[in-house]
Parts: structure tokens; C-alpha cells; sequence
């Protein structure tokens, strides 16, 4: 692990000039190279198994933006499929699972310590990666936070309320803490052989963290985290872990702090003025654009970027998305965002070459 890697020395807490910028699915439908591999792999988990075209699809936008991270091309459901369960993608419409109503679905699955032959591609990719990314790009390895892959475990699809999760939880807490316990047994093992195979930093998606209310939230975006986090950071110490409990509300305030992360993500609902005061006190801050206005670009996306810039320039700050690019934004407003955050002062772009 190289340390003066930009995004490195602001998970450590560095404040730069600069922020170091990535972008969550910057490896996606919105670039024409990304569907030109996703055809040659025939279908998407092909390509998410496939090291060679993961690899590559993970490359794309470093060749084409220069971004001071790349991440992992891979699902979080690839764990599950890693456990037993099922997986496909219908187009259009997303995964579908084999759904977990009960306790014989679940006493099926495999144990956390079986699921490595499953995702040896998935550690062969970061292999690759780690040979062929530039000196100055960190390599991000990541995994689904195991209240959202027990949502979508539970109700074998996405879902707009998290409710199969949230009724199992009130009818058999059992058996579905027993879910949340195998998940946080077997991510931690998921995590500590990406970092094996090259991972410098890994993240922790929990996009319906913000389902979750009141006591709930602590047992299960919490707790969880934490014990991975702990558990990763015994095994590697120094690993910089970023946590992202999507519409945590009022509870991203403490949560870096509780849970144990380097850094925070943001959402596009947490107010940057804020989170000067509440969050980057606890350590790196990540975030957080408005993904819209990578489609409609023009004078707001400049002026979006700029504020999120200045306001968080007085703390350590990775600048990113509040959520995940869009397939139709247009590769262009990357080149105008990137130009706001490297030219603030609105100084004329270089000529291009």
C-alpha cells in the first residue's frame, strides 16, 4: 500500500488542496466501452465472474478520467450466490433471488468459510487490478453492509420498503438475526481476501441503512458494521474502511465515530454546512453530488460541485456522488465536474488534447 496516494492521505485525515475524486458506479451503462464488454460478456453476471472483462470494466473510466480511485467492478450480491442462494437479473428490472422466508431456507445456505471457492473470480479481478492500475490510483474493494443484502436475501428482489425484511424481523427475530449474523460472519471473511488479493481500502454499501428506525438501527446498520470493521482492522491493520448508511438521517452523527470507520459516505440529502460541524469532526467525509445533475450538466452542476468543494475544504474530504451514476448521464459532465473541483476559482480549462 502506497501512502501518498491522494485518496489514502485523506482517509488518514490529511486535509489537500485538492479533494481526491471517484465516483460511486463509475463503471456503468452511461459509458459506451462499459456496454461494448457488458455485450461481449453475454450477460451481466458473466461479466462480474469473468476477471479479465471485470477488470477491464473497472479500468474504463480511470483511462478516460484519471478519478484517484478505482472500485471493484462486482455485486453485492455476489455473496449470497457465494452462500447458496440463487441469483439472476431479469433486464430492466434488476436481481432476483430465491427468496428466505424461514429458518430451513436459511439452515441450507452455506457456512462463511465456504464461500471462497464461489468468488475466487472476484479476487483474481482485484489481482489484476492491483498489477494494472497507475501508482496514484487506490484500489477499492466493497461489500453490501448485511442488513441490505438480508432485504434483498428475504424478499428475493429489491424492494421500496424493505417490508419482507422489516416482517420477518417481527416475526421470527430468530431466524433473521441468525441471517444478519451469517452475513456479518461471511462479509468480514469476503472483505479480509479482497484485501489479500490487493484491496487498499474497502467500503461498506448499506443503501437501506434509512429503513431502520429507533433501536433497530443500532442492532443492525450498526452493530454489524462495527464488528466487521473491528474484525477487518485486527486482521489488517491500518486498512481505511468507508462506511455508507444511505438515508441515515440523523444518525450519520456519531455513526463514523461508533462504528469505527475512516470515512463517511453522504447521501444527497445530508446538508454539507452541517456536516462540517457534526461529521467531519470524526474523521474523512465523502460526498456528495446530486447524481441527477450528472444528466442535465450545465451552470448547476458547476455551481453544485463548487459549493460541495468550499464548504467541506476545512476538513479531510473524498468527493463523490450522494448515490451511484445513472446510465443515462452523460459521460461530458464528468470532464465539466471534474474541471469545477480541480479549477474552483473558475480559472479557463486547459486546452485539450
Amino acid at each position: 500500500m502506497t501512502r501518498d496516494k491522494p485518496l489514502l492521505r485523506a482517509l488518514a485525515g490529511e486535509v489537500l488542496p485538492t479533494p481526491p475524486v471517484w465516483l460511486m458506479r463509475q463503471a456503468g451503462r452511461y459509458l459506451p466501452e462499459y456496454r461494448a464488454t457488458r455485450a461481449q460478456a453475454g450477460d451481466f453476471l458473466a461479466l462480474c465472474y469473468t476477471p479479465e472483462l471485470a477488470a477491464e470494466v473497472t479500468l474504463q473510466p480511470i483511462r478516460r478520467y484519471g478519478f484517484d480511485a478505482a472500485i471493484l467492478f462486482a455485486d453485492i450480491l455476489l455473496l449470497p450466490h457465494a452462500l447458496g442462494t440463487d441469483l439472476w437479473f431479469v433486464t430492466g428490472e434488476g436481481p432476483r433471488l430465491s427468496p428466505l422466508t424461514e429458518s430451513r431456507v436459511l439452515a441450507a445456505l452455506k457456512g462463511k468459510d465456504d464461500i471462497h471457492d464461489h468468488l475466487a473470480p472476484v479476487y483474481e479481478t482485484i489481482r489484476i487490478l492491483a498489477h494494472e492500475l497507475p501508482p496514484g490510483t487506490a484500489l477499492i474493494g466493497f461489500a453490501g453492509a448485511p442488513w441490505t443484502v438480508a432485504t434483498y436475501m428475504i424478499a428475493g428482489r429489491g424492494t421500496p420498503d424493505q417490508g419482507p425484511a422489516h416482517a420477518l424481523k417481527g416475526r421470527d427475530r430468530g431466524t433473521f438475526n441468525a441471517l444478519i449474523d451469517l452475513l456479518t460472519g461471511a462479509t468480514i471473511e469476503y472483505l479480509s481476501k479482497q484485501v489479500e488479493a490487493g484491496a487498499e481500502v474497502v467500503k461498506l454499501f448499506d443503501s437501506w441503512a434509512g429503513s431502520l428506525q429507533g433501536a433497530d438501527f443500532d442492532r443492525y446498520a450498526v452493530a454489524p458494521v462495527k464488528r466487521i470493521i473491528a474484525a477487518l482492522k485486527s486482521r489488517h491493520p491500518g486498512l481505511p474502511v468507508i462506511a455508507f448508511p444511505r438515508g441515515a438521517g440523523r444518525h450519520y452523527a456519531g455513526f463514523a465515530r461508533t462504528a469505527g470507520a475512516d470515512a463517511l459516505a453522504l447521501d444527497t440529502s445530508v446538508d454539507v454546512v452541517w456536516a462540517t460541524g457534526h461529521l467531519q469532526p470524526d474523521g474523512c467525509v465523502q460526498g456528495n453530488l446530486d447524481p441527477g445533475l450528472m444528466v442535465t450538466g450545465g451552470q448547476p452542476l458547476i455551481d453544485a460541485t463548487r459549493h460541495i468543494v468550499a464548504a467541506l475544504s476545512g476538513g479531510p474530504h473524498i468527493f463523490n456522488l450522494g448515490h451511484g451514476m445513472t446510465p443515462d448521464a452523460d459521460p461530458e459532465n464528468v470532464h465539466v465536474m471534474l474541471e469545477a473541483i480541480r479549477n474552483p476559482a473558475g480559472r479557463a480549462p486547459a486546452t485539450p488534447v
